[in-house]
């Protein structure tokens, strides 16, 4: 687990911070600082879009009684996406609008599922069931 923090905390960002060094040597300083505002701006945009269309989603289901486990799950996968495009950086970008792909947020979301059910059945992670 430290071992993953640290590639988090410390690698991702220099690794971030060398990629955006290397892109401003081919294109410049202002077009590194343009592609970055761009998918910031691009990202909040897209964020905002597919955040609403889930939590109308959410909203439809709890309405009718269905616990929207999957939207809500969506949703912080949306959530993390937007998060990982606000931060400057391209590696986070890719990151970032992988999550906001609704098809590549729907493959994420059964691995999840998959590796979840996993570590329940070696029980190395418990959960409730509400009836």
């Amino acid at each position: 687990m430290l071992i993953k923090l640290a590639a988090l905390f410390i690698i991702l960002p220099l690794a971030e911070l060398a990629l955006l060094v290397y892109i401003g040597t081919l294109i410049g300083v202002s077009g590194t600082i343009i592609i970055v505002l761009a998918t910031g701006m691009t990202g909040a945009i897209l964020a905002r879009y597919q955040g609403t269309a889930t939590m109308n989603r959410v909203r439809r289901d709890m309405a009718q009684g269905i616990i929207p486990a999957a939207d809500m799950l969506q949703g912080a996968l949306i959530f993390a996406g937007g998060v990982m495009l606000l931060t400057p950086g391209l590696i986070t970008d890719a990151f970032g609008f992988a999550l906001l792909l609704p098809w590549s947020r729907r493959w994420l979301t059964l691995w999840l599922r998959r590796v979840l059910e996993k570590q329940v059945q070696n029980g190395r992670a418990t959960y409730w069931r509400i009836r």
